[in-house]
């Protein structure tokens, strides 16, 4: 099959799967129809689904993300202040490494809002159903919704991550108290100390909790360097953590904390 097969196919399965969606015109553009495609994965219940259009999925996806470009964590330069440290300005989804960290919320199901620009959106997006699967299985068994500052490791499926670190950072609500910096903490040592039991020698962290969570950027950034220094400085499995961002904002936040502590 094409790609263009493959992705009206995949279309096609979905729209069928729910009665709500049968009056669905499919767009005659290709960018309409990856918009339609993105749209119907991100409110897919996780649900048993058929080996053919996993397998179709999978193809599709793969070559999607060879599409949009891959970017090597073996290419990156470490900073100058730690040979172990790097930044990278960037859409996480496209970085080879063995581990990236997603920003979850509590049901850890991923962002059911049709292309949301948020990265729980993106790594469920390019990773494929499986991954809403993996993780309803995972949380069904443990009962309850995550604790903030715990984590839970998936494999990456289609995207170039072996793997995926699953974090559920503090949501500020006034301002930022004691507590919700230890949590801050804690997503970072609980997301290194099972990446490193598993195996895992790169770790790619996006900026937890910023955003819509409204941790400020450069607290948390402080917070993020300091815990991920203290932990490497006790612990030699891993051997590479990039810090990932993407607006120009954090870029600048990051090389000045590094910069200053060089």
């Amino acid at each position: 099959m094409t790609q263009d097969e493959r992705r009206q196919y995949l279309i096609e399965y979905l729209l069928k799967e729910e009665i709500r969606f049968r009056g669905q015109k499919i767009p005659k553009d290709k960018k309409g129809q990856e918009n339609l495609l993105r749209s119907l994965m991100n409110v897919r219940l996780p649900k048993p689904i058929s080996e053919e259009f996993i397998r179709i999925q999978d193809e599709y996806l793969m070559e999607r993300n060879k599409e949009r470009g891959v970017t090597d964590v073996a290419d990156l330069m470490p900073v100058a202040s730690d040979s172990r440290l790097y930044i990278w300005q960037g859409d996480i989804t496209t970085l080879r490494c063995d581990a990236i960290v997603n920003a979850c919320n509590s049901q850890m199901l991923g962002c059911f809002s049709p292309m949301h620009a948020c990265i729980d959106n993106f790594i469920h997006t390019y990773a494929g159903v499986e991954l809403r699967l993996e993780m309803n299985e995972i949380m069904t068994k443990q009962g309850h919704e995550e604790e903030t500052g715990k984590a839970k490791i998936t494999s990456g499926y289609n995207l170039s991550a072996k793997y995926i670190l699953h974090t559920v950072g503090p949501i500020i609500q006034w301002g930022v108290t004691k507590e919700d910096e230890e949590l801050l903490a804690s997503c970072y040592r609980e997301c290194l100390k099972l990446a490193a039991d598993t195996g895992v020698e790169s770790v790619a962290f996006c900026c937890l909790s910023t955003g819509v969570f409204r941790f400020p950027q450069l607290r948390a950034a402080e917070i993020a360097i300091a815990t991920v220094k203290t932990f490497l400085d006790n612990d030699d499995r891993i051997k590479k953590v990039v810090f990932n961002v993407f607006k120009d904002e954090d870029l600048k936040i990051y090389r000045n904390i590094l910069e200053r502590k060089s």
